[in-house]
């Protein structure tokens, strides 16, 4: 099963990349939403998406988070083919313990988004920050450390694109979010951005292909269903 929110981004995000470092975009979407229309357990479908991944070198940095969105989808609809009980489980425990190492930090993100829909809320980074993802309490100081470039640098969601530039080039390279802060960043100064805001996003991507790949997917997550 395929989550037709996740279907929309596979496609837009592939769109994205191919702007920059084209690819075949067409048949690289068919073949991936396959995957994760497939009616296999998890484990499976993310050896599936291994293998495509180790068939197209190109697209090797975008990995992990279509990793992402693989568990992602598996939350909103692989999991209603399921047991209520499921995600408690000793089998989904054991997923865990064998996927700790995979995907970035984009899956909280689009959880985050996946609820602000489902609730008729509109994103927002401070929301984000505070409400979602609890940066603030003592037990959740792990959150804080992985999001200290965000919460420091909040300030740029009034700014420009081209000053979270500036910013991103200057994040330390072991930062965990060193790769998705220009996406996340620009994503929360214009959560439903026109063609010209995209544009204007795009002009100033720091790793053109990736950044425009995670910002088309934050993008179609906020888009209202049709």
């Amino acid at each position: 099963m395929i989550d037709p929110t996740i279907k929309k981004a596979i496609t837009a995000s592939l769109q994205a990349f191919n702007q920059h470092t084209p690819i075949n975009e067409a048949q690289f979407s068919e073949q991936l939403i396959t995957v994760f229309e497939a009616d296999d357990d998890f484990l499976t479908k993310a050896r599936s998406l291994d293998a495509f991944f180790d068939d197209h070198a190109e697209l090797e940095e975008l990995r992990e988070v279509f990793f992402d969105l693989l568990m992602v989808n598996f939350f909103s609809a692989d999991v209603n083919r399921l047991e209520e009980d499921y995600l408690d489980s000793p089998e989904w425990a054991q997923i865990e313990d064998e996927t700790l190492d995979r995907g970035t930090e984009l899956l909280n993100l689009l959880l985050y988004l996946n609820e602000c829909r489902d609730e008729a809320i509109e994103p927002s980074l401070e929301d984000y920050l505070t409400e979602f993802l609890l940066v603030d309490d003592d037990e959740f100081q792990d959150e804080h450390q992985i999001y200290e470039p965000v919460i420091a640098n909040q300030i740029l969601i009034e700014s420009t694109p081209e000053e979270v530039k500036k910013v991103a080039v200057k994040i330390s390279e072991d930062a965990e979010l060193k790769d998705l802060f220009y996406a996340i960043m620009t994503f929360f100064q214009n959560t439903r951005p026109g063609t010209s805001d995209e544009e204007e996003v795009a002009q100033n991507a720091v790793d053109k292909g990736f950044d425009m790949t995670v910002y088309a997917i934050l993008v179609t997550f906020n888009q209202d269903e049709a």
